[in-house]
């Protein structure tokens, strides 16, 4: 349903449309969007939801994440979302921006994307679901959250749904414990199983029920019954996942991590399993890291050919400059990783050229050039990158351009940039505050020469 059929949303343009940094094929897409996403304002996107009875969904995301982009570009234009329309209002929040950080402090966020669904009369959150979710997963998601918020599950949808609202008010040991009841009663073809398994995955990989172990021993043993769709790839990825944060453990890695890798790599055989590209790209991922941390260079180095490979004909396929620009993230970490920077130069000059108003592009290609050993190009691109980025991520493009100025023996400068990234990150709301990199900068100034 597009703006124009919500009577209740007539008024709503300004919210309704989408960011003015977009791109035009981002703004194009929302003219014609089957669901209208009201931006960057929770106060009025929770007063819709009051004014209509219906619960409000919130897309959490970030202009640097990947898999925001993939959903932003691929899953909620499509017009398969569009019979939600009536049932919720959407509203998606950048977590970078200053108007955003109320919202982000109330809902903290620790995985990008994080998907919400919040009862709008009491301000509680219903679900929560972590990183990519498909259009038919997203419209299950949409109907569980709807019929858990009017109490009209039974059984073991009520599990589910208790299951869910415990992870998506904070009480991730409580939800783990409900879900692994309902993972011991329900039979193996329980219709739902899959979705109750990568629930308990992330509440077992993340916050504070996190425990790796039990993670991907859960995967593992799910794995060899579920159906192959790519649910099940998804398992296998927060399985291997969880598996390789498991060290110094052999009969654990002969057991579990070996065998998971080889459901990685039975997911990612060809015509396997149906699945977006930016899943794809991540199981690639997790496996390429799997041979890095086995030690395994050469298993490494034909992994990464693989995914390299991959990414070049998944960007040659995108429809447009913000479809191919989903997989440039990945593509500097492949390059970087494999010692060959200049695998991205190109592909990012693409998108920079494409995608003059976002930051990413020419903040990613300083990275490649200084690592080409390029550093009076990589300042200059790091330069534009700073003319663009706000927020949290300004922080990193600062300490970026600390590095590369230290590298360079430009000492004052480098301590000038970090001592603006400090300043930055303690001007910002505590829910946007990286204590990553805070310690990047601290560093950097520790080891930079005394004035």
């Amino acid at each position: 349903m597009g703006l124009a059929g919500c009577s209740s949303c007539a008024n709503k343009t300004r919210e309704a449309s989408p960011p003015a940094d977009a791109s035009a094929e981002v703004r194009a897409a929302a003219a014609e969007a089957p669901v209208p996403f009201i931006h960057d304002d929770y106060p009025a996107a929770l007063a819709e939801a009051r004014k209509r009875g219906v619960p409000l969904f919130i897309d959490f995301w970030a202009p640097w994440c990947h898999t925001c982009r993939h959903m932003n570009a691929n899953v909620f234009p499509d017009p398969g979302l569009s019979r939600q329309g009536e049932h919720y209002v959407f509203l998606s929040v950048d977590t970078e921006k200053p108007q955003n950080a109320e919202v982000v402090k109330q809902f903290p966020v620790q995985v990008w994307p994080t998907l919400l669904v919040i009862d709008p009369r009491e301000e509680t959150a219903v679900l929560k679901w972590l990183g990519s979710a498909d259009l038919d997963q997203l419209n299950a998601l949409l109907d569980d959250a709807r019929l858990a918020m009017k109490g009209g599950e039974e059984g073991h949808s009520a599990l589910l749904a208790r299951a869910d609202r415990l992870a998506a008010q904070g009480e991730p040991g409580a939800a783990a414990a409900v879900l692994a009841q309902l993972l011991e009663e329900v039979p193996r073809d329980w219709p739902r199983r899959s979705r109750a398994v990568e629930s308990r995955l992330m509440v077992l990989a993340l916050g504070g029920a996190a425990n790796p172990e039990a993670c991907a021993r859960l995967a593992l043993d799910e794995l060899a019954q579920l159906p192959k769709t790519s649910s099940w790839a998804r398992i296998a990825s927060w399985g291997l996942g969880c598996a390789l944060e498991v060290e110094g453990k052999q009969d654990f890695t002969t057991e579990v991590t070996a065998p998971l890798e080889a459901r990685v790599k039975e997911a990612l055989a060809p015509s396997a399993i149906e699945m977006a590209g930016d899943d794809r790209s991540g199981l690639y991922m997790v496996h390429f890291l799997a041979r890095q941390q086995a030690g395994d260079s050469e298993g490494a180095q034909q992994v990464g050919k693989a995914w390299g490979a991959f990414l070049e004909q998944a960007r040659a396929d995108a429809p447009t400059p913000d479809a191919r620009a989903v997989y440039d993230g990945h593509l500097t970490t492949l390059a970087l990783e494999l010692g060959k920077p200049e695998l991205a130069l190109e592909g990012l000059r693409q998108s920079e050229a494409a995608l003059p108003g976002d930051y990413n592009p020419p903040a990613r290609l300083a990275l490649i050039l200084g690592a080409m050993g390029q550093t009076d190009a990589a300042l200059e691109a790091n330069g534009r990158a700073l003319q663009k980025v706000y927020g949290p991520r300004k922080v990193r493009v600062l300490n970026d351009r600390a590095s590369l100025l230290r590298e360079a023996d430009r000492s004052e400068e480098a301590r000038a940039s970090a001592e603006e990234a400090l300043a930055l990150i303690r001007s910002l709301p505590e829910g946007q505050r990286s204590r990553r990199e805070t310690a990047r900068a601290e560093k950097l100034l520790s080891e930079l020469p005394a004035r």
